[in-house]
């Protein structure tokens, strides 16, 4: 298995060596793990009884190793808690690339693929380590303001772990290639970019008078 302190990359072999459009691959930890990070939501797909599935959830990372969650009673995480196949993708859209004919339009991405074997966490500390990972990844400072997880949460609740064997990254950017005799045409071409940004929070309507947005989740 790769270690980030051994290598600097993930070794593909032909089920993650990229065929198309190979000159926007990576496969350095750097790369892979930057878009692993900045991505909310993943979707794993694997299969149950010979059939396939692929689940949307939310994910982590810490170092080589990637996380998601769920109840203890979901027919996923309990196929997963098997230490079977998964592969991993995240993907994040950054634009529409809008071209002078049909064929190249196209659009703007960075999005991996990342393969292991996913297993169950069983440890409760380790286990319990896990969630606060997640919340430290998507909102560091609440962990310190909530309330302990109780037993019954803890029962309730299962961590999948996946220690990443190959992935590869792959990234598209930049405006519209088009045919060089289209590019005298009397056609709007160019980029219609997306950004992923936070809107203003939205108040519970059951919210304790005297409570207000904390200068963490406004940052």
């Amino acid at each position: 298995m790769p270690s980030t302190q051994a290598k600097s990359s993930y070794q593909p072999s032909a089920k993650s060596q990229l065929k198309r459009s190979h000159q926007r691959g990576s496969y350095d930890y750097d790369s892979v793990h930057k878009i692993l990070d900045a991505a909310p939501i993943c979707h794993v797909g694997y299969n149950i009884d010979s059939e396939p599935y692929v689940t949307p959830t939310t994910h982590w990372r810490k170092d080589d190793w990637l996380y998601w969650h769920g109840s203890s009673a979901s027919r996923m995480l309990k196929q997963q808690a098997k230490s079977i196949p998964v592969c991993l993708t995240a993907t994040l859209f950054d634009g529409f690339v809008m071209a002078r004919s049909a064929f190249h339009h196209s659009a703007n991405y960075r999005c991996v693929m990342a393969f292991g074997n996913a297993e169950m966490i069983d440890d409760q500390d380790e286990k319990l380590a896990a969630l606060k990972a997640m919340f430290d990844k998507f909102w560091p400072e609440r962990w310190a303001e909530m309330r302990p997880i109780n037993a019954k949460e803890m029962k309730a609740t299962m961590v999948i772990k996946m220690q990443i064997i190959e992935a590869s990254a792959k990234v598209r950017t930049g405006h519209p290639i088009d045919d060089t005799e289209d590019y005298n045409a009397d056609i709007w071409a160019g980029i219609l970019p997306f950004n992923h940004n936070y809107s203003s929070a939205i108040d519970d309507p059951q919210l304790k008078d005297g409570v207000f947005l904390p200068d963490y989740l406004i940052r």
